[in-house]
């Protein structure tokens, strides 16, 4: 019988392997990546609690990962000018290069694991994907786009 799941779970746990390879390069766990594609997505800079809703996240688990992020000088946060209780988290160059890495690595991976696939067979495969995960009650885009209102 055949698991779906299973495959999913597989092809998951390979392109993760890549990632987190490409991130180790800079020094970087795969949950700090999430949060950097997070950041290169939001229009505007977020704050903590932007990301602990996002992610469902705790406070401290946020705050370590900013910390950890801003020490390697990834990001920087800045009080917000109409709110001081609240810091902004900025993208500095360094995440900037990061978010290119990434950017790579995913089309790199998308690549390999559609090789040989006619265009139709593609999109097919993009069709069947999204609607698994909408049966499944979930939305296919990883993160809000920079158009939607976060």
């Amino acid at each position: 019988m055949l698991h779906y799941g299973h495959l999913v779970r597989i092809l998951h746990c390979c392109t993760s392997q890549t990632m987190t390879e490409a991130l180790s390069s800079m020094d970087l766990t795969s949950a700090q990546g999430h949060l950097m594609g997070f950041l290169a997505h939001c229009e505007n800079p977020p704050c903590a609690r932007d990301i602990e809703e996002a992610f469902h996240l705790s406070h401290p688990t946020v705050s370590g990962l900013l910390s950890r992020l801003e020490k390697k000088e990834f990001l920087e946060l800045r009080p917000d000018s109409e709110d001081r209780r609240c810091k902004r988290i900025y993208m500095l160059p360094k995440g900037k290069e990061c978010i290119e890495v990434m950017d790579r690595t995913i089309l790199d991976n998308e690549e390999r694991f559609v090789r040989g696939f006619t265009k139709e067979e593609k999109e097919q495969f993009a069709a069947y994907l999204t609607r698994a995960i909408r049966n499944m009650g979930q939305r296919a885009e990883p993160f809000p786009h920079k158009e939607d209102n976060f």
